[in-house]
C-alpha cells in the first residue's frame, strides 16, 4: 500500500485508480499549465506549444497517461466520501469543522516506470525521490482516520460510521429547524 512521506497509509496501491481527469485540462483538450505557467517549466510549456497546446494523454495517437505528465493535478470535488459515501451537509453561517476532509493521495513514485520520463523533465524532488502528482479525494473525518491510522482501505466496502451519521442527522435536524416557519404572532406569544 502507499505511503505519505510521514510513513502512514493512504489506502490504496495506485493512487491513478482514483484519479480523475488533470486539473489543468481545458474543454478543448489543452493543458493550461502550460499556457499559463509558462515560466515555471519552459521545457514542457515550448513541447506542449509546439503541439497548439494539446494535451498529450488525451491525444487518441499518444500513448501518454496521467502518470506520464510531470504536472498532472487531480482534485476531487464530490461531496461525499469515496469510502462509506456519507454525503457532505455544511451549515451556512457556521464554522463547524466539516464532515468531509481531503485526503491526498501522494507518493514519491520512484518505482513507477513512468517516473523516467518525469525526473527527465525536471519534476521537483522530495527527501531524493521524485516527487508525484496531486491527487486528491475526500473522505469523512471517521474514514479517513481509519485509513491513516489502520489497515482501512479506499476499497473496502463500509458503511459510515455511527457517530458519523449522528453529526450528519444532528445537521440535519438543524437544517429543518431552521427551515420552520414561524409567524410574528408565535414569536411573540412564545415571549411573554
Amino acid at each position: 500500500m502507499e505511503k505519505t512521506p510521514r510513513g502512514t497509509a493512504v489506502g490504496v496501491d495506485d493512487p491513478y485508480e482514483f484519479a480523475g481527469r488533470c486539473d489543468y485540462l481545458t474543454g478543448e483538450g489543452q493543458c493550461r499549465y502550460a499556457l499559463e505557467h509558462s515560466q515555471q517549466d519552459p521545457q514542457f510549456a515550448a513541447e506542449r506549444a509546439a503541439d497548439d497546446y494539446g494535451c498529450p494523454v488525451v491525444d487518441p495517437e499518444s500513448d501518454w497517461s496521467w502518470a506520464d505528465c510531470p504536472h498532472f493535478r487531480s482534485r476531487n470535488r464530490d461531496r461525499e466520501c469515496v469510502r462509506c459515501g456519507l454525503a457532505a451537509k455544511r451549515m451556512a453561517h457556521d464554522d463547524e469543522r466539516p464532515l468531509l476532509e481531503e485526503h491526498h493521495l501522494s507518493y514519491a513514485d520512484g518505482q513507477r516506470p513512468s517516473s523516467d520520463r518525469n525526473a527527465a523533465r525536471g519534476a521537483t524532488e522530495r527527501d531524493g525521490e521524485p516527487c508525484s502528482h496531486e491527487i486528491t479525494i475526500s473522505l469523512c473525518r471517521w474514514c479517513h482516520a481509519k485509513v491513516h491510522t489502520s489497515w482501512a482501505r479506499l476499497t473496502d466496502d463500509a458503511a459510515p460510521d455511527p457517530d458519523a451519521i449522528a453529526a450528519l442527522e444532528e445537521r440535519r435536524g438543524r437544517e429543518q429547524s431552521e427551515l420552520g416557519f414561524e409567524s410574528a404572532a408565535e414569536r411573540s406569544d412564545g415571549e411573554r
